[in-house]
């Protein structure tokens, strides 16, 4: 105890309760438990933004297609759009049932099974909407690169931004969670988007960053391809998630 307890007894203990009162143990345990959590939001939500990235420039070679970004707008994903939502991920409050989850084995990695599984289907997904939206800007433009280049960095951006939303939580669907319940969410994938547009729509910007300025047709299509991620980490929750943790949960 650290009010009434001696100096010798704080000297030797494992843990010093500075308000004497055991019920602070718990509340320790829920924001430890809550942090750990966020950590992971965060490095799942990066990890799969850039293996996306990565598979999307690999792809695009394989397949003999012209690359569908540039060193520039990858560069300003990497700083600019990914950074926002990754920071507030680490605000989350932590899930309804946090506490009714049974203690992971401190050998467990952050990158578990479970992880593993998400980072693949996020990247695939992220690769699947970008390169199926470059495509279609190829064929409508005749081929024309700087268009198809924006529609393609328009869709991995807007994309990012819509599925930061479904990794809030790696078990509990977005719509559980409710969709603006994170206001610092809210505001860091708004400050992100007004920052797109501008890239997009300033014209001393344009040239810098190699991008046209889209039509209203070309966000209908962007709008198709860029739910794709977000429809496959909710299907990831409802299916593959609820096996792995199935036998982490206790029963009511």
């Amino acid at each position: 105890m650290g009010i009434t307890g001696t100096d010798v007894a704080k000297g030797t203990a494992d843990m010093v309760l500075m308000d004497d009162n055991f019920a602070t143990i718990v509340s320790a345990v829920e924001e430890g438990r809550i942090i750990f959590s966020n950590i992971r939001k965060f490095v799942f939500f990066l990890l799969s933004c850039n293996v996306g990235e990565i598979l999307i420039v690999f792809l695009s070679i394989l397949l003999q297609l012209p690359v569908p970004l540039l060193p520039i707008q990858l560069l300003w994903l990497n700083l600019v759009t990914d950074s926002f939502p990754a920071l507030a991920l680490g605000t989350e409050k932590g899930e309804p049932d946090i506490m009714k989850v049974k203690r992971r084995n401190i050998k467990e990695p952050i990158i578990n099974n479970a992880m593993f599984v998400g980072i693949a289907i996020q990247s695939i997904a992220l690769t699947l909407a970008v390169l199926l939206a470059f495509n279609w800007a190829l064929r409508e433009y005749n081929g024309d690169l700087l268009i198809a280049r924006t529609v393609a960095f328009t869709t991995l951006i807007l994309a990012e931004l819509i599925r930061a939303y479904s990794c809030r939580s790696e078990r509990y669907s977005l719509f559980k969670l409710g969709v603006f319940t994170n206001r610092i969410m809210v505001i860091a994938t708004f400050v992100s988007f007004v920052l797109l547009l501008l890239v997009i729509y300033v014209p001393f910007l344009q040239p810098i960053f190699k991008t046209y300025p889209l039509s209203i047709k070309d966000w209908s299509e962007i709008i198709l391809y860029c739910i794709i991620p977000l429809l496959a980490g909710e299907i990831n929750k409802l299916f593959v998630n609820k096996l792995l943790y199935r036998h982490k949960e206790r029963t009511a």
